[in-house]
């Protein structure tokens, strides 16, 4: 299997806009044989939360479609972040687009109390299965609950896949814990990352894979956009930029 994370520079509130790089993104994994490609977290409309009540919307947007007819075409599996709207609230969410199925959504379930004041806590997707190998999904906050990670670990997943909004500061922190959180359950771990502003100041990039002992197997930089790639079974990584 072939995961790809993308690294992008969100337009602050232009979904549109965001949309057309996502697909030229997505297009470039499949190009490179990626089965799926996970966006950074809030990636369709940057992370601003202060805009969310604004751009939510729901799982069905029309004008995600678009995604629909990629993944269909190219035999991808996509996961692209916005906020969406419930009867419960506004919840931080990451769609997930596979070829010929619904669209599903993962939503954050454990927020930063920064957050709390535009967002309520969602209910993570379950069982993501990926070329038969079982994919859990944790939303930036999500990375430094102990209790989220040891639930994937539980569940059978031998991928953790984390897309965050991290700042230049926050970044570091972020790699220390995917590592150990690698180290510990014994999974590959991958971060998606983004780059430039965002509401909480610069966003520090650095998109990366680690192994199920821990180690780095590659990273972006801090202010580029682009893709990583990683084989699964040979542990190999290529870095795409744009």
């Amino acid at each position: 299997m072939k995961i790809a994370v993308a690294q992008t520079k969100p337009v602050a509130g232009d979904i549109d806009s965001n949309i057309k790089n996502h697909l030229s993104l997505t297009t470039l994994a499949a190009d490179h044989g990626a089965d799926i490609i996970i966006f950074p977290e809030l990636s369709l409309t940057g992370y601003v939360p202060s805009l969310a009540k604004k751009l939510a919307t729901d799982i069905n947007d029309s004008r995600l479609a678009v995604f629909q007819q990629l993944s269909d075409a190219r035999q991808i599996s996509i996961g692209v972040g916005l906020p969406t709207i419930t009867a419960k609230g506004i919840h931080i969410t990451m769609v997930i687009l596979q070829p010929g199925k619904p669209r599903q959504a993962n939503s954050k379930m454990y927020l930063h109390a920064d957050e709390e004041p535009f967002f309520v806590s969602g209910d993570n997707l379950p069982g993501l299965i990926i070329k038969n190998t079982p994919v859990a999904l944790a939303i930036c906050y999500e990375i430094s609950v102990r209790e989220h990670s040891e639930n994937a670990h539980h569940s059978g997943a031998q991928l953790y896949v984390a897309s965050v909004a991290k700042t230049v500061k926050g970044v570091e922190k972020a790699w220390t814990g995917l590592g150990e959180i690698a180290a510990n359950f014994g999974m590959m771990v991958l971060m998606s990352n983004s780059v430039g502003l965002c509401e909480d100041g610069l966003c520090g990039g650095k998109s990366a894979a680690w192994d199920e002992g821990g180690t780095l197997l590659g990273r972006l930089d801090d202010s580029s956009e682009g893709i990583l790639i990683l084989d699964t079974v040979t542990r190999v990584v290529e870095i795409k930029m744009i």
